[in-house]
């Protein structure tokens, strides 16, 4: 599994990045414009990224803000649905309307944090990713 992972909280990146790498190479970045464009680098060198985990709240670009952009440049590729990346999105925000609004942007998971890595690892078992 490749993964993307834009977290800009250095104790939950170190977290994460320890997680995800069990099962493979996971890029690392630390606000949403890096992110971006680790994203479209990916897709650029035909090797996409299968998971793109995105804290909500970072700088220059927000979770938001990121997904959006990366659901239209799927669109604008022609991505075919079943080959678009996986996306969980993270936040110590757990209000309703932040979650739908992360699904509405096409998210495919939320997690709360902290993040409990049982329930994670049931998401990537869902997904179809581990």
């Amino acid at each position: 599994m490749k993964t993307l992972l834009a977290e800009d909280d250095f104790t939950s990146r170190k977290f994460m990045d320890k997680y995800l790498s069990q099962y493979g190479e996971c890029d690392v970045t630390v606000d949403g414009e890096e992110a971006l464009d680790a994203f479209m680098m990916a897709l650029d060198d035909e090797e996409p990224y299968d998971l793109v985990c995105l804290d909500i709240m970072m700088p220059v670009l927000d979770g938001y803000q990121v997904l959006k952009a990366i659901r239209d440049i799927e669109a604008q590729k022609k991505i075919p649905k079943d080959k678009c990346v996986k996306v969980i999105m993270t936040s110590a925000l757990n209000e309703e309307h932040k979650v739908k609004m992360a699904f509405d942007l096409g998210c495919e998971a939320y997690a709360g944090k902290p993040i409990d890595v049982q329930k994670l690892e049931q998401v990537l078992k869902k997904l179809e990713l581990i």
